[in-house]
């Protein structure tokens, strides 16, 4: 059975813990960093974060998709999609 994602207040506390210092502060340098990493990518840019991945827009070209329910087909626009690659190292000690 899967586990739980961890919340962001669990994930502050950890970080806090891991950092020596408050929650507050620890929850301060995390809105920081998810501020930094959003404002790049929708710039069109990518962030990597070393031993995690690399996050980054890629556009999609404008295509034909079928709606399942009525099986008609219709042109979706073209749009921005949010991707992540992961480091070698998260899989490699996922699957040690």
């Amino acid at each position: 059975m899967a586990q739980k994602p961890m919340t962001k207040t669990q994930l502050v506390a950890a970080l806090a813990d891991k950092m020596g210092t408050q929650k507050k502060e620890a929850g301060e340098a995390l809105d920081a960093i998810t501020d930094i990493i959003t404002e790049e990518v929708s710039g069109g840019g990518a962030v990597t974060l070393p031993g995690v991945g690399k996050i980054y827009c890629r556009e999609r070209p404008e295509r034909m998709v079928r709606n399942p329910a009525t099986g008609e087909q219709m042109k979706k626009d073209a749009d921005k999609v949010v991707k992540m690659t992961i480091a070698k190292a998260l899989k490699d000690s996922v699957n040690s």
